[in-house]
Formats: structure tokens, C-alpha cells, sequence
């Protein structure tokens, strides 16, 4: 017969295998958990960057409108569009991640964010006039 003392103390304890057994289950939940926070993280500071695109096109179209639907043969600046020099600053990005490429004589126009330092993991970002995104491996889509 088990003394009392020793049983209490057998309850009271895990084992070395009961141990390894929660380590593995964690390592195992961290393998899928990180990269999915990762690039939920990724999303969501890419998103900072597709509402500063957003805001450059409505500055666009609101520019176009304002003068015949063309821009003239001097093209455009962020400037002329209305944003101050820091207008576009966010947590993740700074307005000089944000590059808008006018034609002249036209209505085309293309709105690049090319992500900094500010935000690690972050791709460029593309769209056009008629709101279609660039695509490949080195480009950020909405899915749109």
C-alpha cells in the first residue's frame, strides 16, 4: 500500500512527459499562429497606404474635373493637387513613399506607394486612373 505522503505529492506534480507533451503543443500552435499574425500585421499597414493612394486619387479626379478632364502638358504635382508637404504621413508611411505619375495631355494617370523603413514587410502598392491594380510577386493587391 502507497503511503498517504507520496500520493499527495504524485497528484500535486507533473511529469517530464506530461512537460514535453505542452511544449510540443505550443511550438506547434506558434508554427501556424506567427506567420499568420505576420501577415495580418503586414495588412493592416498596407491598408494606411491604400487610403493614402485613395486620397491622391479623389485629389486627382477632383483636379481633372476642375479643368476640362485632361491634365495640360505641364503635368501635375502632390503639390498641385493640394497636399502639404507632410499631408500623407502616417504611422507606417511618409508622404515620399507616394509617387504620382501624371500624363501629359491626358486623363492617365498612375499612383505608386513604394514602401520605407516605416513599414518592414510592406509591398508597392500601383493603381491607375481607372482604379486597376498592378500585379505580380513585388505588388500589394486589395483583391479588388
Amino acid at each position: 500500500m502507497m503511503k498517504r505522503s507520496s500520493l499527495v505529492r504524485r497528484l500535486g506534480a507533473f511529469t517530464l512527459v506530461e512537460l514535453m507533451i505542452v511544449v510540443v503543443i505550443v511550438a506547434i500552435l506558434a508554427l501556424v499562429a506567427v506567420p499568420m499574425y505576420s501577415t495580418n500585421v503586414t495588412a493592416a499597414r498596407m491598408s494606411e497606404a491604400i487610403a493614402g493612394v485613395g486620397t491622391i486619387r479623389s485629389a486627382a479626379r477632383t483636379y481633372l474635373a476642375t479643368r476640362g478632364g485632361t491634365f495640360g502638358a505641364t503635368v501635375p504635382t502632390l503639390t498641385d493637387l493640394g497636399f502639404a508637404a507632410t499631408d500623407l504621413d502616417g504611422k507606417f508611411s511618409s508622404q515620399s513613399d507616394y509617387t504620382f505619375t501624371p500624363t501629359a495631355n491626358s486623363a492617365n494617370y498612375k499612383i505608386t506607394f513604394t514602401p520605407s523603413a516605416k513599414m518592414p514587410g510592406g509591398k508597392t502598392y500601383e493603381i491607375n486612373q481607372a482604379g486597376t491594380e498592378t500585379t505580380g510577386a513585388t505588388y500589394w493587391t486589395t483583391g479588388n
